[in-house]
């Protein structure tokens, strides 16, 4: 059955075919949700909102959410957001936001396949391009405005170049030609102006591993580092000296001061966990790609005197142990090396290796349907705590978890590993269709910004007491008051067509500053959920002077 397995398999990787086919298994993964997942805090949010205020403010040089400057990442993704929901006339949907992201997660998946057929060869590269198009961070990370999947596409640019550089210095292909080397370096600037040294690093220490374990490194000649660096330079240099005027150079300063340190010597806004996060994470983040994962690198450290394997054993190793060794710590920093992986993965599939028949493979296969079945019964129970109940429509998500968790593992142990991809990325489609489409939307309890948004008139003036979330001010707009209880209070008497929104701990205080001036406020409607931000219950009152806005008798 593996030989037939492998016969259609070699077939779907011929031409175009693989390019098709992976566009439409991406899409399928990506568009579910995207415009009905409402404005998700914190990141998203405030990437959002920083980008709907360069198309409100016209300044596209400094990042601003509200009044405070966002020094926290460099100004690449928000021209992107800004771009997409200008030329697509969407500035006030989240959606349009979004879509960087999604196509950013596209283009990693394709560019994987591109250059892995080069480490891993065709078959082995589709295999591997599509357990990373399913992976569950993938999947998150193209359904938010933010910039780790357009970070991955420029990575995976990155890194493609160098592999084939470190092919043809083994003997095992040309080297690039110069078209190929400039999409080196222009792959470093924009990563850079996406999100500062991430790709420059992974590149660096790939160089490095490789450098420590062969001993010499004249396999780089013809990467052209002094016409790359110009061509870096005029990437980065025009937005970093323009944003040093603008700001009096308090931008980058700010940026190391306040993000790069504070990640490096500590965690950053409770975001700690030990060495070891990252690999006890795996699984369920490379999800159901992980199924392979493990076996395709045991495989590659045992045969990593394969150039094509030490090439991938140094894009993930050192990246991942600075990774693990940095104390602040969020489930997609690893997600650079998760490329690498992923092939690995396809070439263990693709030879039906004997690795994957393992005791001890087998074991972890069993380990791994727990994933799935996690995310099964999280489906289910999901609508019952924070929506209206069970619902029906929670059902194709379960069964698509379960499909994608379950079946594969039998296939896997019944030494069926490319039936057993089918079938993980096809009840992937499934599950995270399901759960964008579906579910996550209907968590009313969840999506406390919306609830607000959706009981007032649009551009209704809004202060908010307590509730500090960027989706407030993302649905409410710009001019949105995050403030106190008496803050709260003095906003409403000097704005009589507002509204205050006031958390339960800041009532108190609201009233007391409503009666010291001989006002009583008038409820609107009262909304009830979880801030999850803050991994609590809210309960949000929502008040304005009611019609006569007089004070009582």
């Amino acid at each position: 059955m593996q030989s037939v397995d492998s016969g259609i398999l070699h077939r779907l990787s011929r031409g175009w075919t693989p390019y098709a086919l992976l566009i439409l298994v991406s899409l399928a993964l990506y568009l579910p949700g995207i415009a009905v997942v409402p404005p998700i805090d914190r990141d998203e949010s405030r990437f959002a909102q920083a980008s709907h205020q360069m198309l409100e403010s016209g300044d596209y040089v400094r990042i601003k959410f509200q009044e405070e400057s966002r020094a926290k990442k460099p100004v690449g993704i928000y021209w992107m957001q800004a771009a997409s929901a200008r030329l697509l006339d969407a500035e006030h949907s989240i959606w349009a936001y979004r879509l960087p992201s999604l196509l950013g997660a596209l283009a990693a998946v394709l560019l994987t396949f591109r250059f892995g057929q080069a480490l891993v060869g065709r078959p082995a590269a589709l295999i591997g391009a599509a357990l990373l198009a399913g992976a569950f961070i993938l999947v998150s990370e193209a359904h938010q405005a933010k910039t780790d999947a357009v970070l991955l596409a420029c990575t995976v640019a990155a890194q493609g170049v160098l592999g084939q550089f470190y092919l043809a210095g083994r003997g095992g292909a040309r080297k690039p030609g110069t078209g190929v080397v400039l999409a080196f370096w222009l792959a470093q600037g924009l990563g850079i102006l996406i999100k500062g040294p991430i790709v420059p690093m992974v590149s660096l220490l790939t160089v490095i591993s490789l450098w420590i374990a062969d001993r010499r490194i004249g396999w780089l000649t013809g990467i052209r580092p002094v016409a790359g660096l110009i061509l870096v330079a005029a990437v980065v240099g025009p937005w970093a000296a323009a944003v040093s005027t603008a700001t009096e150079g308090q931008f980058i300063g700010q940026a190391v001061k306040t993000d790069l340190l504070p990640k490096l010597l500590g965690a950053q806004e409770s975001h700690g966990a030990p060495p070891g996060y990252f690999l006890l994470l795996m699984t369920a983040t490379l999800w159901p790609a992980s199924l392979f994962a493990v076996p395709g690198f045991v495989r590659a450290v045992k045969a990593r005197q394969s150039a094509s394997l030490r090439f991938c054993l140094a894009w993930i190793v050192p990246a991942w142990v600075l990774f693990e060794i940095v104390p602040t710590k969020l489930p997609h920093y690893v997600l650079p090396t998760y490329p690498a992986l992923a092939l690995l993965a396809g070439l263990a599939v693709s030879a039906g290796d004997q690795v994957l028949r393992a005791a001890w493979a087998k074991a972890f296969y069993a380990v791994w349907m727990l994933v799935g079945l996690v995310l099964a019964v999280a489906a289910v129970a999901a609508p019952m705590k924070l929506g209206d109940g069970f619902t029906w429509l929670s059902l194709p998500a379960a069964v698509g978890a379960l499909l994608a968790g379950v079946a594969p593992a039998v296939l896997a142990m019944r030494n069926r590993p490319q039936a057993a991809v089918v079938t993980a990325l096809a009840g992937a489609v499934l599950a995270y269709g399901a759960i964008y489409q579906t579910v996550l939307p209907h968590l009313d309890r969840l999506w406390l910004s919306r609830q607000v948004a959706e009981a007032l008139p649009f551009g209704t003036p809004v202060a908010a007491a307590g509730f500090h979330e960027p989706s407030l001010v993302f649905l409410m707009g710009t001019d949105s008051k995050l403030t106190d209880g008496g803050g709260a209070a003095r906003f409403l008497l000097t704005n009589p067509n507002g509204v205050a929104v006031v958390e339960a701990a800041s009532q108190p205080e609201f009233d007391t500053a409503m009666q010291a001036a001989g006002y009583r406020a008038h409820l609107v409607a009262e909304i009830a959920g979880f801030n999850y931000s803050r991994g609590r219950p809210a309960d949000l009152k929502l008040w304005d002077l009611g019609e006569k806005r007089e004070k009582p008798l």
